[in-house]
This record gives structure tokens, sequence and C-alpha cells, in this order.
């Protein structure tokens, strides 16, 4: 498939054609029972174009992955803006990422049903998602260092990554909150800031440094194995 930098406007907008198609198509019939060829007929586009653009049904859910993730920038972006409070920037990040992911939240679940299962493309831990996963870490990145928080250097370093893995605690408690607009998911939020914000400013204190040096050290031992 033609790379982003090489497609023309016409290209572009066959692109989202299709994924808009099928986004509508696994909101009524299910992902599971989504074809690739039912997708290019609500396209209007030929099979043999729809795979040209998209290889898969997974490689469409991952386009819709990083269309939410653009969209999840931009608004934590602006929801940040003006703001140096650490607290006030997480919750910022995280509950602009329950409002732009709430309109495809009755559909979430099936798209979960197959991003659970380790070998998937779609796992947020797949090689396939790693575009989308390092987009999300971006924005934890700028939360941190936008923030008046202070930590050690090697801390402040892997921070992003562990705020990436509570969102993605935080996706998963979404996918299965039935209460109305999806209120225990932003209590969650609003009561899970502030303890991390109390433990992130802990971690300076000398008798937590030696505990945060050996989680720093087990992160970096996992990546290497």
């Amino acid at each position: 498939m033609p790379e982003p930098a090489a497609r023309s406007p016409k290209a572009e907008q066959t692109r989202r054609t299709i994924v808009d198609a099928a986004m509508g198509l696994f909101r009524r019939d299910g992902y599971d029972r989504t074809t690739m060829r039912a997708i290019a007929r609500e396209a209007g586009v030929s099979v043999g174009n729809a795979y040209y653009y998209f290889g898969s049904k997974e490689h469409l859910v991952q386009a819709f992955y990083d269309t939410l993730q653009a969209e999840h920038a931009a608004a934590a972006e602006r929801a940040m803006a003006g703001e140096r409070s650490f607290p006030v920037r997480l919750r910022a990040v995280l509950e602009s990422w329950l409002e732009v992911a709430a309109p495809n939240h009755e559909f979430a679940g099936q798209f979960f049903r197959n991003a659970a299962d380790p070998s998937s493309p779609l796992s947020p831990f797949s090689a396939e998602s790693l575009p989308a996963r390092e987009a999300s870490i971006a924005i934890h990145r700028s939360c941190v260092e936008g923030s008046d928080l202070k930590l050690a250097p090697a801390l402040r370093e892997e921070l992003p990554g562990l705020l990436w893995l509570l969102q993605m605690g935080l996706v998963l408690f979404w996918v299965y909150d039935a209460s109305p607009g999806q209120v225990r998911s932003h209590a969650l939020v609003e009561h899970a800031v502030p303890i991390v914000d109390r433990m992130a400013r802990l971690s300076r204190l000398p008798v937590v440094r030696g505990v945060v040096d050996d989680l720093v050290g087990l992160l970096a031992a996992l990546r290497s194995t």
C-alpha cells in the first residue's frame, strides 16, 4: 500500500471511505461477521482496491486506531494547554481519551475479544500496533515534560510508558463499564490520578528511591529479554 507521503488527495479520500465503511459495518454486523467483500461493496470500490489499501480487516482496525490516536492527541493537547499541574494534565489526558472513544463504546468489546489474543496484530503490544502505541506514549511524555513534576531522570524516562500501561488498564475497565455514560470509568480517573501523583512525588524521598531504582532496573531487564 502507498506510504502516507505518496498518497494523492483522491487516494487519501478512498482510504478514508473504506475505513468509514468498515467501521459502519463493524458496528452493525459485528467484526467477525464483516468481510472485506462487504466492506468494499459498502465503500463503493472493488475488492481488489480495498485490499490494495488494506491487506486485511486487522489493517483496517489499525487505521481506525491511528485515527482515534490522532484525535486523542489533539484533544489532550487542547485540554493540557496552559496547565503545569501534573495531576491536572494527567486527568486531561485520560479524560480526553474517554471522550474521544465514547462513540465507539457499543462495539468496543468486539475489538477487545481479538485484541486480547497475544498473537493478534490488534493486541496493543503487537508489532503492528507499534505506531499507535508510540503515539500514545508520546502523549504521556508531553504530559510529564510540560508539568511541574520533579523526578529522578531515570524515572522521568520510564514514566510515560508506565502511564500508558495505566491507560491500558483504563481501556479494559471502560470496555466492561456498563454504567450510563461510563460514569464509573470517569470516577476511576478521578480517584486514580491523585494516587499516581502522590506516588510519583514520593519517589524522590530517600526511603523510596531504592525501590524506584529497582523498578527502573526491572523495566530495563524486561526490555532486554
